[in-house]
């Protein structure tokens, strides 16, 4: 759709551009939100991200925000009084022992306490391949708290290393995004890159204790069907428009040289 209003030039348009914009992305992160808070605020990030990079009115985004943030609100204080069964419970926990570390009783921040062990007794080579300690210890270990025994097992070469994988991924997507000629290409580029780099980073975040724990995996890493098919759909669907755009470039050439 923003790709459409771009070649219309309607973008900037309310009736035209902004509203067709908003209710899909609305109905996407409300799905969502109940379920699952920081998958929610990652596709919110990235949709805000792409609405800016779209050209969409500073006015129209201010709006976006203030529309997804009085829905996020509402639903927390439905949810916490009304609702018996939900998150908004789990979500207030994670953030008040985040805040409150030296306050809580350690059993209550287990896994980022030994997360931050982990990472702390590592080093710079780390321990090696397989001799991770906290593995044993750390619940899931091959999925929320993945990037602490890689860090453990392979130290901080590692880790820089496997932040580098990422951010080389980020700067390819850009690549691409300056090669392609077509709105949507450079959109799909940019957004799918960004779901996975964020994700990526918030798992970081949280095993370095700089976020409150989320159950977000590492991309392409973690242990977990769902977060690998969407990563590996993601590679897939860039990797295409990256073929595309080379081709388009080898065909115009062809045209010159004929």
């Amino acid at each position: 759709l923003l790709s459409q209003k771009q070649e219309n030039d309607k973008v900037k348009t309310l009736k035209e551009g902004f509203k067709p914009l908003l209710i899909p992305i609305l109905i996407t992160v409300a799905l969502i939100f109940p379920a699952n808070f920081s998958t929610a605020a990652i596709v919110f990030l990235v949709s805000l991200i792409l609405l800016f990079v779209g050209q969409v009115r500073f006015l129209h985004i201010f709006l976006f925000v203030i529309i997804i943030l009085t829905f996020g609100i509402t639903f927390i204080f439905v949810a916490s009084n009304y609702m018996q069964h939900s998150r908004v419970a789990t979500w207030k926990n994670r953030i008040e022992h985040f805040f409150n570390q030296d306050q809580i009783e350690e059993s209550a921040n287990f896994q980022a306490n030994q997360a931050k062990i982990a990472i702390a007794t590592a080093g710079i080579m780390g321990k090696g391949p397989g001799n991770s300690v906290q593995k044993n210890i750390l619940p899931h270990p091959y999925s929320d708290f993945i990037f602490a025994i890689i860090v453990e097992e392979y130290g901080l070469i590692g880790a820089i290393l496997l932040i580098g994988f990422y951010l080389i991924l980020l700067y390819r997507a850009i690549i691409i995004v300056k090669k392609s000629t077509g709105y949507f290409a450079s959109f799909l580029t940019i957004g799918l890159t960004l779901l996975i780099i964020m994700q990526a980073f918030v798992n970081i975040g949280v095993a370095i204790n700089l976020f409150p724990v989320t159950g977000q995996t590492l991309p392409l890493i973690s242990m977990g069907g769902t977060s690998l098919i969407f990563s590996s759909a993601a590679i897939g669907m860039i990797l295409s428009v990256s073929k595309s755009v080379n081709q388009d470039k080898y065909d115009n050439k062809s045209k010159v040289n004929t």
